[in-house]
């Protein structure tokens, strides 16, 4: 594992396409249980070099109920982007991941990790590449219908300020969803306590 994350953070595939350059953010291990499979990093996290170090990421840790330590353990959360480098800024918030990334990388990193238990597919693009056809027409109704992609996928909107507006109209989402993520968080964290 040590080798690929070398070789993913020394990556130059899509580097004509980057406005800040190249700086893969990732954090994952052999012994991680739980992957979070989000977009691209923003601006902040790629010049911290921390995944989720923003605004989206105190909202995602709210969600899972955990505090920064167990967040940034790699022995339990593998944080992989589907684009591993900012992808700059496009009219309305921050362009689409790189395509390039999740092709080259991720089989790679899954089938290093073999104690995986739940993978929480976070926007459109995780879930596009990961549900395939079993995707809903949108977002709103993937999320929904999330008890079909259990037992290993859980799929979740991105938790950007910028969605603000779709929670509140899809109250169902902190009603029916949350308590079944943080649940199902229980039952992998607990063993490891």
């Amino acid at each position: 594992m040590k080798k690929l994350l070398a070789e993913i953070r020394s990556c130059r595939e899509c580097e004509k396409h980057l406005e800040l350059g190249p700086n893969p953010i990732i954090a994952a291990s052999t012994a991680s249980r739980i992957v979070i499979i989000g977009q691209a990093p923003g601006r902040i996290v790629h010049q911290t070099n921390i995944p989720w170090n923003d605004k989206s990421g105190d909202t995602l840790r709210s969600w899972l109920g955990v505090d920064k330590p167990t967040f940034y353990d790699p022995k339990i959360f593998a944080l992989i982007p589907m684009g591993f480098c900012y992808p700059g800024k496009g009219k309305s918030g921050d362009l689409p991941p790189r395509p390039e990334c999740a092709p080259l990388w991720h089989e790679r990193l899954l089938k290093a990790m073999k104690e995986v238990q739940l993978i929480l597919l976070i926007g459109q693009y995780a879930q596009n590449y990961y549900l395939g056809e079993a995707t809903k027409d949108n977002l709103t109704d993937t999320v929904k219908n999330f008890k079909r992609y259990l037992p290993l996928y859980l799929p979740l909107p991105h938790p950007s300020p910028r969605n603000n507006i779709w929670r509140a109209k899809n109250k169902w989402f902190d009603a029916e969803v949350l308590p079944v993520l943080k649940k199902q968080l229980t039952g992998i964290l607990s063993p490891l306590a």
